[in-house]
């Protein structure tokens, strides 16, 4: 296996830097249009803003000599099978050969609307597992094929609202003790977490990222299990058992 720690971590700091600048310069593009209600949507909805750990995890399939993988990042190619539902788009796929090899999502939050926001990405992030492993089992994907890597990648704004604790309501049964006091990046934490360890992913990353990273590419992890360190090192060790087939 093929991985340079320093080298993806360096590339991280890119693609944040990319992603702060991406959501300035589409702000910028829209206030300059005219578009005065374009608020934080415009800048979501204007351009990929996460295409720098596209590329980041594109290096890592190379530098394990994954050689004849195909590596789908456009949208009409990027859609599989469901099992409670036709199909789903995914932000990257990797085939090798006809077979499934990777499956993977790339997502962000950035205030100030944490708290819905927190509950649409959790259902969405749990939901579209449970719908692969069932579509695997199904044999979806084709027969008696190897298990896929399954990684959920999410970058969170650190600021006040996000990382002040959060009240829980508890009007019938208390709730689990780990989310009394916690944080919206905490919860994100938590659900990394428990998202690997249930099964659902291989692996699943957080990474908290102040607005002012746009200069310096700044990020952090809450926890070993949900970090970058380890989203790379479980990625690269599956492409790595991939290519060694």
């Amino acid at each position: 296996m093929t991985l340079d720690l320093a080298d993806y971590e360096a590339q991280a700091r890119e693609a944040v830097k990319l992603f702060w600048g991406n959501r300035k310069a589409a702000l910028a593009k829209q206030t300059d249009a005219g578009n005065q209600d374009a608020g934080a949507r415009g800048a979501v909805t204007a351009g990929k803003n996460l295409d720098g750990f596209v590329a980041m995890v594109q290096s890592l399939v190379e530098a394990n000599e994954l050689w004849d993988a195909e590596i789908c990042v456009r949208k009409r190619s990027l859609v599989l099978p469901g099992f409670y539902r036709p199909t789903k788009e995914w932000d990257m796929l990797i085939l090798r050969r006809g077979e499934l090899v990777a499956a993977l999502e790339f997502k962000s939050q950035v205030g100030p609307s944490f708290g819905n926001n927190f509950n649409n990405r959790s259902e969405e992030v749990m939901g579209s597992a449970h719908d692969m492993w069932t579509a695997y089992r199904e044999g979806a994907f084709g027969e008696d094929t190897s298990r896929p890597f399954l990684g959920w990648l999410m970058l969170v704004e650190e600021c006040d609202a996000s990382t002040s604790p959060v009240k829980v309501s508890e009007p019938h049964f208390h709730v689990d003790p780990v989310f009394r006091g916690a944080s919206y990046i905490e919860r994100y934490d938590i659900l990394c977490k428990r998202l690997v360890q249930e099964g659902l992913y291989n692996s699943a990353a957080l990474l908290a990222s102040p607005r002012e990273a746009a200069a310096d590419g700044q990020f952090r992890h809450l926890s070993e299990l949900a970090s970058l360190k380890t989203f790379v090192t479980e990625f690269a060790g599956h492409i790595a058992a991939v290519a060694a087939r």
